[in-house]
């Protein structure tokens, strides 16, 4: 990872040429989450919202953004995702929901984006949901842990606090 594969000789920026890799599998794992004030968080697990399931939308939000990442992040390849699967969890102390988000896919280039992608997406729409009550909530610590695949092999994070 000593060079920046986004840049041309010239400096210019430029989607990368994956054509001549290899296709294997590739997965990757990412996680965040967003704190909230304790009353939020319970409405959220009551699933008494006036919005409804907040933790189904966000799911199914952070699914969406997992596939539209290419659309979102201009040099991103798109791509044909085989799995993508978001937990979503009620944390005490302190009050947040954690998101952890894998993506899937058979190709020429990982999923790490995606995985990002989808996280923040997930969060975003928990902030959206419940914005009107809690306009203080914090999105924190979204990153990779893991990515599997590809001539870089497998990369995991080591320090997860």
């Amino acid at each position: 990872m000593s060079e920046l594969t986004h840049f041309n000789a010239a400096g210019e920026a430029h989607m990368v040429d994956v054509g001549d890799k290899a296709v294997s599998s590739r997965r990757a794992v990412a996680e965040g989450r967003i704190l909230m004030g304790r009353d939020t968080l319970e409405k959220i697990r009551a699933g008494t919202h006036r919005k409804g399931d907040v933790l189904a939308v966000a799911r199914i939000a952070g699914i969406m953004g997992a596939k539209k990442t290419a659309e979102l992040v201009p040099l991103c390849h798109p791509l044909a995702l085989t799995h993508v699967e978001v937990d979503l969890r009620a944390e005490e102390q302190p009050p947040a929901v954690h998101c952890t988000v894998t993506v899937e896919t058979r190709g020429q280039t990982g999923v790490e984006m995606e995985a990002l992608t989808a996280v923040q997406v997930a969060l975003l729409t928990v902030y959206d949901m419940c914005k009107a009550m809690d306009r203080g909530m914090t999105m924190e610590r979204i990153r990779l842990l893991e990515k599997l695949g590809g001539k870089s092999g497998h990369w995991q994070r080591q320090n997860r606090e």
